[in-house]
């Protein structure tokens, strides 16, 4: 075994370690905050709807897991800075940041026949705030922490349309291209100011149903649009992301099993990254 790896029976083991992850009670975001602490970590759950983070730590700890539900705005730095300090005085560390707040936002998506070229500025500066200064808010808050430690790891959305044109997204598109630009920078900014034991990386899940999209790849009654339809003919599983889907990987990212995994992006995608369409 090489000096310093840990024992395989550890490698994606988390108890000791204390997660964050912003925009916890999401569909996609509780998912992963079960999942790490299923893995072992003591969960901070922090959300705009308070309430369901309550909802969802009290669910967590019935499960045999540790949790902490906090109000948070991602794009409230003192609000966040004040979470930083309530997970550090309950728990004394923080290993781990999730950014999971975000998401499409319903003006910036173009209507059909609708022109890039007419989106309002507001349509743009909304979805860029939310996905892109709502990642990185929380990781100037949190990271302070994780840096002045010299480790920890630090994960991030991105999207497949950060990587493939889509169609009608157009901000979105634009605000996780810049996450994956982020990644990739901080990555290296902090690994080398801070140590190699601070890792940034991101994952780019595929097509999941959730609140924003929903209207966009599935009809009232259950069946797909046309857009859903495309989808699912350009991806080789044959099916939508399920929330489940993410949480080995983001357990992945956050455990001693990727200790040389910095910078990259991960699709979780059922093989549509892969599929030219032919």
């Amino acid at each position: 075994m090489t000096p310093g790896q840990p024992e395989s029976g550890k490698l994606f083991d988390l108890h000791g370690s204390v997660a964050v992850v912003t925009g916890g009670a999401g569909v996609l975001g509780s998912a992963i905050a079960r999942g790490l602490a299923a893995a072992g970590a003591r969960v901070a759950v922090l959300d705009l709807r308070l309430e369901h983070a309550r909802q969802l730590s009290v669910q967590i700890e019935q499960s045999g897991g540790e949790a902490m539900p906090l109000f948070a705005d991602v794009l409230d730095p003192v609000v966040l800075r004040g979470c930083r300090d309530d997970v550090v005085e309950r728990w004394g560390r923080l290993d781990i940041l999730v950014n999971a707040a975000g998401g499409n936002v319903p003006q910036a998506t173009l209507a059909n026949g609708g022109s890039v070229l007419d989106l309002p500025v507001e349509a743009w500066r909304s979805a860029v705030d939310i996905n892109f200064l709502g990642t990185l808010l929380p990781i100037q808050a949190f990271g302070s922490t994780m840096a002045a430690a010299g480790q920890g790891s630090i994960v991030n959305i991105s999207s497949m349309s950060a990587q493939r044109i889509l169609t009608r997204v157009p901000a979105y598109s634009a605000a996780k291209a810049a996450i994956e630009n982020l990644t990739r920078w901080l990555a290296v900014e902090l690994a080398r100011k801070h140590g190699a034991g601070l890792r940034v990386n991101a994952i780019a899940p595929g097509f999941f149903i959730g609140e924003q999209n929903r209207r966009l790849l599935v009809n009232e009654d259950g069946s797909l649009t046309a857009r859903g339809a495309k989808v699912i003919e350009h991806t080789p599983a044959g099916r939508f992301g399920e929330p489940g889907d993410l949480i080995g990987v983001v357990v992945w990212l956050c455990s001693p099993g990727s200790r040389f995994v910095n910078g990259a992006v991960i699709p979780i995608d059922g093989g549509f990254s892969a599929f030219s369409g032919v």
